[in-house]
């Protein structure tokens, strides 16, 4: 038997380790062993679960649970390599420009991709300037450029870069993103190379995947036997869906479970906009009502109204038809934010509304209002985040907030001003082209009046 395919991921968090490295132990629990995985990570914040990993030779448990409290415990060695990290990146750059590494994947979260609304590079952030014009790497395009140019030294052949974020058409927007960081690097060698040598196929994933707890670990020995300094936890719940474009070859993944299709766009949509605003409206809303985790907003009837108005009086009529019956996917998605043994914290779910509200909100509202229709259900989901960015200026949210998208200052003086909704309501970093436009004003003004309402009610 040829020596294994590979696929080198960035970014070895808990989704990563709960989500693709699943659907490739599923393959091999098949008895398909022609493709196993590498583990590296960018930045230095992943040190723990690195060592924890090289420790037990890249195996791990994960951790399931249904929402009627039943667990599962499932070992995985899918992860064959694990790239220690350092600061110039020179192992995961060796490893990367290997000939065998035939897919490099990544999940950096939305704000990793440093877009603005009109899917440009968005040159606000250090980081990404950094990159530009010091030739760091510290961001996603940094870290692959240098990949790529070693491949291309090597003549290492092509390779398809997969993104398995959340966001939006996330294969064509990182390709997009990715090209202009080198047009502005006036790297025209790469450029020419990547456009010969990769393929950027847009995925769609699912899985709740909550930061693991110490007691996961307990269960797991108890469960399994042995320690485990790495396991994970998630839903019973999982799905993939990836674009069949790939620059030199691929795993059996739908043997698997995964669906491979030709475009993910309907599956994206109904995910983006019916799953990830909606969990976004529940952890602002939770966070405000004085809930610590996911599952006790969705269980407040209330806070349950809101996301419930929001998909069907303003989602489904810019979706359907669909390829999905999406009432009954917005009751899944609602039955599986109830799931009280997931305990999954506002915390996590709250982050980066700076690019959550411009990727998964303002499209909505966009269309609703290009049809000329109300934007009642939609508008509440802003309205609760100007309420919670403005309880976290007054230091009143019990958690740290983290909001890469976000200008720290310039939101502390807007929550000062004389005028914050309306200032908030003209922001062009979540609004885009539709910053002040009246409609929108009007409408997020109505919201927050309900929103303000519903908090003084309680």
């Amino acid at each position: 038997m040829s020596d294994p395919s590979i696929i080198l991921h960035l970014g070895i968090g808990s989704f990563h380790r709960a989500h693709q490295a699943v659907y490739l132990q599923q393959l091999h629990d098949l008895g398909e062993r022609d493709w196993v995985l590498a583990g590296a990570n960018i930045r230095p914040d992943m040190r723990a679960v690195e060592a924890a990993l090289i420790e037990q030779g890249g195996a791990y448990h994960v951790e399931t649970v249904t929402p009627a409290g039943e667990r599962a415990y499932q070992e995985i060695r899918s992860i064959r390599h694990i790239v220690p990290w350092d600061e110039k990146l020179g192992g995961m750059i060796e490893f990367g420009a290997r000939a065998d590494v035939k897919i490099i994947s990544f999940t950096v979260t939305e704000a990793g991709y440093y877009l603005t609304p009109q899917h440009a590079l968005d040159l606000n952030f250090p980081d990404l300037v950094s990159d530009l014009t010091e030739g760091t790497m510290l961001t996603i395009y940094g870290a692959l450029a240098a990949i790529l140019h070693e491949r291309a030294r090597r003549d290492a052949g092509p390779v398809t870069l997969l993104s398995c974020d959340n966001l939006r058409s996330n294969g064509e927007r990182f390709h997009g993103g990715f090209t202009e960081f080198l047009r502005r690097r006036q790297d025209e060698a790469l450029l020419a190379w990547l456009d010969a040598n990769t393929a950027s196929p847009s995925s769609m994933v699912d899985r709740i995947t909550p930061r693991p707890l110490p007691d996961v670990a307990e269960r797991v020995r108890a469960a399994c036997g042995g320690s485990d300094a790495c396991p994970v936890m998630a839903e019973d719940f999982i799905q993939w869906v990836i674009e069949d474009e790939f620059a030199a070859g691929r795993p059996n993944w739908e043997k698997a479970g995964a669906e491979l299709v030709v475009s993910v766009l309907p599956y994206e949509e109904a995910k983006i906009r019916l799953l990830n605003a909606a969990h976004a409206l529940i952890a602002w809303a939770g966070t405000l009502g004085g809930y610590l985790f996911i599952h006790e907003g969705t269980q407040d009837e209330e806070i349950r109204a809101f996301s419930y108005e929001y998909v069907t009086d303003d989602v489904l009529p810019v979706l359907e038809p669909s390829p999905l019956d999406l009432r009954a996917y917005r009751d899944k998605v609602l039955e599986r934010f109830s799931n009280a043994n997931i305990r999954d914290t506002n915390q996590r779910v709250a982050a980066d509304g700076y690019s959550k509200i411009p990727g998964w909100v303002t499209p909505t509202i966009r269309e609703r209002l290009a049809r000329n229709e109300t934007i009642d259900g939609v508008a509440m989901i802003p309205a609760l985040f100007f309420l919670f960015l403005q309880s976290w200026a007054a230091g009143g949210i019990p958690f740290v907030y983290q909001d890469q998208a976000m200008d720290e200052a310039a939101v502390r003086t807007m929550m000062q001003g004389p005028a914050p909704l309306a200032a908030f309501c003209q922001d062009a970093i979540l609004w885009g082209d539709m910053a002040g436009d009246p409609r929108l004003e009007d409408a997020i003004n109505r919201a927050h009046r309900r929103a303000v309402a519903w908090l003084k009610g309680r």
